[in-house]
């Protein structure tokens, strides 16, 4: 498992929990816990990236893995975007733009 420089990775935590907090509940619905009421994102590394869910009022990490390779900071976004994508697909929701 390879990880990502501490800069990069609170980036993109602080850019999925700020912008995108919808996204990450989606994502977390489709791919891990289908009955969450939350979602934040709490880490990533080249593999998958982790969330802390809620569920029946407690909360439980989840780590999701990626659906192509993330390599870089550009492929992170596409990836992301990526599980977004599917998830709305899983979840019968339409995607909104990114």
């Amino acid at each position: 498992m390879s990880t990502f420089d501490d800069a990069v990775t609170a980036a993109v935590i602080g850019h999925m929990n700020g912008d995108h907090a919808a996204d990450n509940l989606a994502i977390v619905r489709a791919f891990a816990e289908r009955g969450a009421t939350a979602a934040r994102m709490t880490g990533l590394d080249t593999q998958a990236g982790e969330w802390v869910a809620t569920v029946d009022g407690t909360e439980r990490s989840v780590r999701i893995p990626w659906l192509g390779p993330v390599t870089d900071r550009a492929s992170i976004r596409t990836e992301v975007v990526a599980l977004y994508r599917e998830a709305c697909a899983r979840l019968g929701a339409e995607p909104g733009g990114h």
